[in-house]
């Protein structure tokens, strides 16, 4: 697991670019790994979609793949899944589904979710835009988001 903290201040680092870059050391290890192909009883993993469900690319297509996303079915629990769709428009028709995904999350706790970089792949969003719609999942026990994302908050 990923040791982010050994003290209670902010630290400072280079990134691989060589630029300096700034890493709260405070942040939870709730970090979703890069590459996840095996899930425990309890974990879902959460990816990017379209509304049509077709699940051909990116996190989508492992999902299909190994975690039993339905072909057809672009929203919500499938399987081992959970899709939200990013493919539809701008972050504003991307934001009530991350809002009905943080719902369901609260509401099964007994469930440990595994969010991606849904959106910074193939629908062409930036970190910067998709981190701020799920910052309230920085409060939620259950869900773990990519480290990109923390970066953001």
């Amino acid at each position: 697991m990923f040791k982010w903290f050994d003290s209670n201040k902010d630290k400072r680092h280079n990134d691989s670019t060589g630029k300096e870059k700034h890493v709260p050391t405070n942040r939870p290890e709730r970090v979703t790994p890069e590459y996840i192909r095996r899930l425990s009883d309890s974990e879902i993993f959460v990816f990017g979609s379209n509304l049509a469900g077709h699940h051909d690319g990116g996190a989508a297509r492992i999902a299909k793949e190994d975690f039993g996303t339905i072909y057809g079915q672009g929203v919500g629990l499938q399987g081992k899944s959970y899709a939200i769709p990013t493919m539809q428009g701008g972050i504003d028709t991307i934001k009530p589904y991350v809002d009905e995904f943080i719902e369901f999350a609260l509401s099964h706790r007994e469930l440990k979710f595994l969010v991606t970089k849904i959106g910074c792949g193939i629908a062409g969003f930036s970190v910067s835009e998709i981190a701020p719609l799920f910052q309230k999942c920085t409060e939620i026990e259950n869900v773990y988001l990519p480290i990109e994302f923390w970066e953001q908050y």
